[in-house]
């Protein structure tokens, strides 16, 4: 479905984020990325819709070819969903009013001075209902609870009609009970529709109970790729290597603002 080719992130100043790395993302998959603080999880995980610009390689879509193209590079972010660790809401809206946040890349900048046609607003209802939330349609998005919030975040994303979903530290502010909740709801849309998901997550628990295909990462290198199943204490020795960092541990980089999401994901 999405294929990186030898990408690269370094950063001015000379900090290597990602060294050079290939992979193949396959429809309806759903991979977490695991690792560390600074493992550049969260760089890989955004080179795929380049809210963070590869310094090198390519990365290619199904369908749409290379995102060496402002054209295609537009298409694939209206096709992508992303998921943030602060849920990004703007709480004085209601939940409908988040979600439809998630259909504005499908109209003109001038459209979304305007309330949307009724038919985006059905699209963005069934979305709050497939993650539960239908009855709280109206409730402002701060009245929410930490968990509701964050599938409000899914159903926004939903509402793009995605093929790939992103999904940077979505449980790293929520309790075990809540985290458990959330990444069996995303597990299951995924499957359901076929849609290729790429979850960042620090707890190897969490990792070992809902991903398809496991990647970890030390120090900007891929260091595991497979299944759950090989997450051996010497595969997770290897992953946590001199990272000084607790396999369960939440800590996660500060998430883009929602005003930058929504800059990239709408801008022609």
């Amino acid at each position: 479905m999405i294929q990186m080719n030898d990408v690269h992130v370094t950063f001015p100043g000379g900090m290597t984020a990602l060294h050079p790395t290939s992979l193949h993302f396959q429809r309806g998959e759903f991979t977490v990325l695991l690792g560390a603080s600074g493992a550049g999880k969260s760089t890989l995980l955004r080179c795929l819709n380049q809210l963070t610009p590869p310094s090198g390689g390519t990365i290619t879509v199904e369908g749409l070819g290379s995102l060496d193209d402002r054209r295609r590079l537009h298409e694939h972010r209206k096709r992508t969903g992303m998921i943030f660790q602060q849920h990004q809401l703007i709480g004085r809206q209601s939940a409908l009013a988040n979600v439809l946040l998630g259909r504005i890349g499908y109209h003109a900048a001038w459209r979304s001075l305007f309330p949307l046609p009724l038919a985006e607003r059905r699209i963005a209802l069934e979305c709050l209902e497939r993650v539960g939330l239908l009855h709280k349609a109206l409730e402002r998005a701060d009245r929410l609870s930490g968990g509701q919030q964050q599938r409000v975040g899914i159903a926004r994303a939903l509402a793009q009609r995605p093929r790939l979903m992103l999904a940077d530290e979505p449980v790293a502010s929520l309790d075990p009970a809540t985290s458990h909740n959330v990444l069996a709801q995303l597990r299951r849309i995924g499957h359901e529709d076929g849609i290729t998901t790429v979850v960042s997550l620090h707890q190897v628990d969490l990792a070992q109970t809902y991903a398809d295909r496991v990647i970890g990462l030390a120090h900007g290198r891929v260091v595991f790729d497979g299944a759950p199943a090989g997450l051996t204490p010497a595969t997770q020795q290897a992953i946590y290597q001199q990272a000084g960092h607790s396999n369960t541990e939440a800590t996660a980089p500060t998430a883009p603002t929602l005003s930058a999401y929504n800059f990239a994901t709408i801008e022609d």
